[in-house]
């Protein structure tokens, strides 16, 4: 059982709301997630599970870009 935890949260302000972004490892499972506010209104919320590799690098401490690039919703509203 591996014994690293890991807690992030990002909040980027923008014009007329906000994006929250998460990352939350425990006992070698996590997950990532991008929450979108507009006029402090909760939009949508989308959850992914972290892969093996992810955690690897955020174990070491390196940069993973477009981590997030998944966590979009299907429509093109938010």
């Amino acid at each position: 059982m591996d014994s690293h935890n890991y807690k992030n949260t990002e909040v980027k302000n923008q014009f007329g709301g906000k994006i929250v972004r998460k990352v939350y490892i425990k006992n070698g499972k996590g997950y990532k997630s991008v929450s979108k506010y507009h006029h402090k209104k909760h939009i949508g919320t989308v959850r992914k599970t972290l892969k093996i590799g992810e955690i690897q690098m955020i174990k070491l401490g390196k940069f993973i870009p477009g981590l997030f690039k998944n966590c979009t919703r299907s429509n093109k509203k938010c």
